[in-house]
C-alpha cells in the first residue's frame, strides 16, 4: 500500500517564535537594501553623495531595528545589514561625503 507523505513548504522566515513582525521585517528589508545600494555605489568616487546618504539611512534604519527586533534571525539578518550599511557609509565619506 503507498503511503503519501506530506509535502512541506520550506520558506524563509525570520519569524522563529511564530508571532508576526512587520514592523522588523520591514525595517530588514530596508536596512538591507539600502546596505546593498550603499555598498554597490561606494565604488564610484563621483556617487559619494548617494553612497553616503543610504549608508546612513540604513545603519539608522538598522539600529532602529536591532533596538525593536524579537527573534535571533532578525538580530543576524540586520547585522548583516547595517554592516554593508555602515561600510557604504564611511567608504562615502571617505570619497567626500555630503559636499
Amino acid at each position: 500500500m503507498a503511503q503519501q507523505h506530506a509535502e512541506r513548504t520550506r520558506h524563509i522566515t525570520f519569524n522563529t517564535d511564530g508571532r508576526p513582525h512587520p514592523l522588523v521585517n520591514s525595517l530588514l528589508a530596508v536596512t538591507v537594501v539600502l546596505g546593498v545600494v550603499s555598498v554597490a555605489t561606494a565604488g564610484f568616487h563621483h556617487l559619494h553623495v548617494l553612497t553616503s546618504a543610504t549608508g546612513l539611512a540604513g545603519t539608522l534604519a538598522g539600529g532602529w531595528g536591532q533596538y525593536i527586533s524579537a527573534t535571533t534571525a532578525e538580530r543576524f539578518a540586520l547585522v548583516i545589514g547595517l554592516g554593508m550599511a555602515a561600510l557604504g557609509f564611511y567608504l562615502g565619506m571617505a570619497h567626500g561625503g555630503f559636499g
